[in-house]
């Protein structure tokens, strides 16, 4: 019998300051109001957001955050279809607040990486052609060109034991889960 795989469909983060959190959310990723409200178990003020059309949302953000407690979130995950895209969320997030900007090449993905006004880590990106076994972290530019960063990422990929093209991963991948 085949494994069931349930994949991971949205996020909630407990806020402190639920209006900030919303237009930064709203501003930065595009992201809608679908609804808001009052949880009917949990009492927290809601507010539901999505950037798609056939999710109702992606985001739930809930009061229920002390303002003086850390961030527990490793990382937020945001995905763009390109660099051109990549750059436009950056300057964005930079322009609505975002701290501890810094890019990193991983191989497989070029990366921007950021703190939103409540200290919780977001990162964009967006996948490349390439596979290299990780962790990977050299230093992005998105000041350069594409293709100087196409050039860079192929390098670092082919300096690395392990690296190949993203194609051969992705069919290896499926072999893998197809067994297990």
């Amino acid at each position: 019998m085949p494994a069931i795989r349930p994949s991971l469909a949205h996020l909630g983060i407990f806020v402190s300051d639920l209006d900030r959190m919303e237009r930064f959310y709203a501003d930065v990723f595009g992201l809608v109001v679908t609804d808001r409200g009052v949880g009917a178990v949990f009492k927290n003020r809601l507010v539901f957001m999505s950037g798609s059309a056939d999710q109702h949302h992606q985001v739930v953000l809930s009061t229920g955050r002390q303002a003086d407690a850390p961030s527990t979130i490793m990382q937020l995950s945001f995905k763009v279809a390109s660099l051109a895209e990549l750059r436009d969320v950056q300057a964005r997030a930079a322009a609505h607040g975002a701290t501890e900007m810094i890019g990193l090449n991983h191989g497989n993905a070029w990366s921007i990486y950021f703190y939103d006004p409540e200290m919780n880590r977001i990162e964009i990106y967006l996948d490349t052609d390439f596979h290299t076994p990780q962790p990977c972290a050299d230093p992005l530019d998105l000041a350069k060109s594409d293709e100087e960063i196409v050039a860079e990422t192929r390098a670092l990929v082919e300096a690395r034991p392990g690296g190949m093209d993203r194609r051969k991963y992705v069919e290896a991948m499926q072999g893998v889960l197809a067994r297990n």
